[in-house]
């Protein structure tokens, strides 16, 4: 979403950036990727990518008004693979880069106990998702100003703050993650009907 920030997940991306496309059977999105803030989920994400690993993958998990989530090859939710034979990775956290509505975050594995996986997820929280009386507690806990503030324009999650590793932001097709959120689901979270992830292609973010 389009906000007056100068936080870094709204002032990108800029030329350059490493950015990832997302084809699916509800549309395209695009993200940019913070390498250096979260280097461990980017080269797992990126490496898997490259080996074509989310094609053909399902969203399995879908809660309207919170979030998308894919990366598990069993279509469970259960399962999860890294580039590094399966072994799981920890959290990478920054104060540079939070919940907010279209951020692109790991899921922990299915233990909760081990680290990430592959799996991960899109923020899809509303717009007022961050009221004044949230806005005051986030403030009152030693939040940036900055934070509070974009979290009150855009929506978001911020309790799964110092939770949960973000290493992208949606920057174009959000609609596309707002149907994706929309469709009607069983009381697993899962969706009656698939949601396909087509394919991810790894870029280069150009303004031309």
């Amino acid at each position: 979403p389009a906000v007056e920030s100068a936080e870094e997940q709204f002032t990108h991306p800029a030329a350059g950036d490493t950015v990832a496309v997302f084809d699916t059977s509800a549309g395209v999105f695009k993200a940019v990727l913070f390498p250096d803030k979260a280097p461990q989920a980017y080269d797992n994400f990126t490496g898997l990518v490259q080996q074509g690993y989310y094609n053909g993958l399902s969203f399995h998990r879908v809660i309207e008004g919170f979030l998308v989530q894919t990366g598990d090859a069993t279509g469970t939710g259960a399962g999860g693979s890294t580039i590094w034979n399966g072994n799981s990775y920890p959290n990478e956290i920054s104060d540079r880069l939070h919940h907010y509505a279209g951020a692109v975050a790991m899921a922990h594995a299915p233990d909760g106990a081990s680290g990430n996986l592959s799996q991960f997820y899109i923020v899809q929280s509303a717009q007022d998702s961050v009221d004044k009386t949230l806005a005051k507690t986030l403030t009152e806990a030693g939040v940036r100003e900055a934070v509070v503030t974009a979290y009150q324009a855009v929506g978001g999650a911020p309790y799964l703050d110092n939770l949960n590793t973000v290493f992208g932001q949606v920057y174009d097709g959000m609609d596309v993650v707002d149907a994706i959120a929309a469709v009607e689901c069983g009381e697993d979270d899962r969706p009656l009907e698939d949601v396909i992830v087509n394919s991810v292609t790894i870029g280069t973010y150009s303004a031309a």
